[in-house]
């Protein structure tokens, strides 16, 4: 089975510390794993409406937008959140996207869920504090999506990068993304 990664950039800065560093890790995966990058801010979604409880709790097959994301949604072996560190937690883009996923579960003959189970979610972000503590929030969250869905954790990446490039100057950071997804090689090989 040949592995997909789909890298969300969640980032409303092109280019940054995030991305530089997902980039990093990016290179260091085996050529004949599948790579697509999705810039978030690129393909906006309309505003997510919470139907769980308004009579039929169901949603209509998504289109737009909304369509491509669910279809390199699906399309993954792994989701690669590559999104700053925002007041604590992802970028707003970033929780739009998830939020759409309530829906997404619940639109007939979907099967989202069960979909889901099995890919791998990894998390990469930077942040302009050498206290990493702070993105437990982040962390949290996106460990918390993976075990709902029955997903598995691949891990997360930090880096220390607040101006433009600055991530650059995060050695320890850099080094950790040249082996960030071949944590995982055993399942790069399968």
């Amino acid at each position: 089975m040949t592995r997909k990664f789909v890298f969300l950039l969640a980032s409303t800065r092109l280019d940054g510390n995030t991305e530089t560093l997902a980039r990093q890790a990016a290179a260091a995966l085996p050529d004949d794993v599948e790579q697509e990058w999705i810039r978030l801010k690129d393909l906006p979604m309309p505003a997510f409406e919470d139907r769980r409880h308004d009579g039929s709790g169901t949603y209509p097959e998504p289109d737009g937008n909304s369509k491509l994301l669910l279809d390199a949604t699906l399309s993954a072996t792994d989701l690669v959140f590559a999104s700053p560190l925002y007041w604590y937690s992802l970028s707003a883009v970033a929780q739009h996207y998830l939020d759409h996923w309530s829906g997404w579960m619940r639109v007939p003959g979907l099967d989202f869920k069960p979909r889901m189970a099995g890919k791998t979610l990894w998390s990469i972000t930077a942040l302009a504090t050498e206290d990493r503590s702070v993105a437990d929030p982040l962390i949290g969250t996106l460990r918390n999506t993976a075990a709902y869905m029955d997903m598995r954790w691949g891990g997360s990446l930090l880096g220390l990068g607040n101006a433009p490039g600055t991530v650059r100057g995060d050695t320890e950071a850099l080094r950790s993304a040249d082996g960030f997804f071949l944590n995982d090689r055993e399942s790069l090989t399968v």
